[in-house]
């Protein structure tokens, strides 16, 4: 580092090394600049020259590097490019769900010009539509949040009053105290099926026409918790977006799509609109405010607890297993939560990660052999009814997790059978007792792996997990503590059982 020119080179992971050094050493930018000023008040970066250095937009001389290095005690050449640390530039997702983050780094190919461009090309090339893409960012902002969007939330008990279990009369007479009337149909309009590119063979329950009729399939007649949740959607849509003109429709059904369609999909995926952004946003918004609105969530808390967070607590509350089941992981108080729901063979058209927990894949494509140890798609293929617990071993970066489920099988309006799951990480409420949960996974993992892939719970570990099984105050935990543990894997990485289930279930 002979001269500013020769760091310029070198430097562009410095501003994130920085950042995440002191994120990590729970410094404020003005703590940082007042430890510099203590080693070197001459050359020490003040608090707005510090943040132009974490952003990339300034270069610091040598003599501020080495102020900021003597701070947190590395080398100099530790903040250059030629130190490829993963950890060191991987920013830290703190408390938040989903999967870690990537840094944005080299900064100046990740600016907001380069990425207009670069986004769209990726999309086309991958085949992947605006709005696939819209899902997957929000997935990201709610697994991130886990759960949490307190104004969702509040919008929604100053319409419902934190009512629970909500009638259908009370939902219709909420309807109509927000100035919309519902018609009934029984054959969906063509011009509705073609705004959403689907055809007859999926079920459309319902769509706002602006400006302000909410149409109801008949067959709904017959489904008073799907009526429920269908009305509650609109009525999010009024109040969160007052009823602005856009087309809300709600659709049920997975099945294959025509040649005809995917060569449309293929057309429609070149180019991505900001309005597919927009659209997929509010549909979200729209679902989480009626979920919030049917199950309050002091009110839904205190009956999961008084319950066991059993599956059929849905029936007391007066909704569907899936609104229940996706509630759960925002109204408990343990925030480290999954929920999928999962379709033949391998499809997941709901995902949610609060917890972290890798998958193979997403909500954006299909497998012909997924894991058949994961519990939601075992029992795709399983006839028996009722729900199932399990207890599972997964790697997540090189350390063993262990995590419980319940699962159930039902039906979709089109007659299609899905799987919904809820499931949680049992690591974080282990560690919380004073226990090492990494030991004890990796105890329990070496059972399942001298048993084949599973393996009955030691006493010692089964001791543990049920006393943070009766915290928790989960039922289903407790089942699954009761039958044998199962080792689980991501597609593509090492299978732990002997022999590799990938010996005969290679990807294809």
């Amino acid at each position: 580092m002979k001269n500013k020119n020769n760091l310029n080179r070198k430097a562009h992971f410095l501003g994130t090394k920085i950042r995440n050094l002191r994120k990590r050493n729970r410094l404020t930018m003005e703590d940082l600049s007042s430890r510099c000023i203590k080693i070197d008040a001459e050359s020490a970066p003040s608090v707005s020259y510090l943040s132009m250095i974490e952003r990339g937009k300034r270069i610091p001389s040598e003599d501020v590097l080495e102020v900021i290095a003597s701070v947190f005690q590395k080398n100099v050449e530790w903040f250059l490019d030629d130190i490829p640390e993963e950890d060191a530039i991987t920013p830290s997702k703190g408390s938040g769900g989903g999967i870690s983050g990537m840094a944005l780094e080299p900064n100046f190919l990740f600016s907001k010009e380069i990425l207009q461009i670069a986004i769209p090309e990726m999309l086309s090339q991958t085949g992947t539509s605006g709005r696939q893409f819209a899902h997957l960012l929000i997935r990201a902002h709610q697994e991130h949040n886990q759960n949490h969007f307190p104004d969702l939330e509040r919008a929604a008990e100053d319409v419902g009053l934190k009512r629970l279990p909500l009638s259908l009369d009370e939902i219709v007479a909420i309807t109509k105290q927000m100035g919309l009337q519902i018609k009934w149909f029984r054959k969906t309009p063509l011009a509705v099926l073609e705004s959403m590119g689907i055809d007859e063979s999926h079920v459309v329950t319902s769509f706002f026409d602006p400006p302000n009729t909410i149409y109801i399939n008949q067959i709904m007649k017959s489904q008073p918790q799907r009526l429920k949740y269908n009305l509650a959607v609109h009525i999010g849509h009024a109040v969160l977006h007052d009823k602005d003109g856009m087309k809300n429709v709600l659709v049920t059904g997975r099945n294959e799509i025509s040649p005809l369609q995917a060569q449309n999909s293929k057309m429609q995926s070149s180019g991505m609109d900001a309005q597919d952004i927009l659209h997929a946003w509010r549909d979200f918004e729209c679902s989480f405010f009626a979920g919030a609105l049917l199950c309050p969530k002091v009110p839904f808390r205190h009956m999961l607890d008084r319950n066991g967070y059993e599956i059929n607590t849905a029936q007391l509350a007066g909704v569907s297993e899936s609104v229940a089941m996706r509630r759960m992981t925002a109204a408990s108080p343990y925030p480290h939560w999954h929920y999928f729901d999962a379709y033949a063979p391998g499809k997941l058209k709901a995902v949610y990660r609060g917890n972290g927990i890798p998958l193979p894949w997403g909500n954006m494509s299909m497998v012909e052999d997924p894991c058949q140890h994961w519990a939601v798609f075992r029992k795709i293929s399983e006839p028996s009814t009722g729900s199932s617990a399990q207890i599972s071993i997964l790697n997540v970066g090189n350390e063993p997790r262990i995590y419980a489920c319940e699962s159930v099988k039902v039906q979709d309006l089109a007659g299609n059978s899905h799987v919904l799951c809820s499931g949680i990480d049992l690591n974080p409420a282990i560690n919380a007792q004073g226990k090492d949960a990494i030991s004890i996974a990796d105890d329990l993992k070496q059972a399942c792996v001298a048993g084949g892939g599973s393996s009955h719970i030691p006493k010692s570990i089964k001791k543990d997990l049920m006393s943070v099984a009766k915290i928790l105050n989960i039922n289903w935990v407790e089942r699954g503590i009761e039958s044998d543990a199962r080792l689980i894997c991501s597609r593509g990485a090492v299978c732990p059982r002997s022999p590799s289930c990938y010996q005969q279930c290679e990807v294809r």
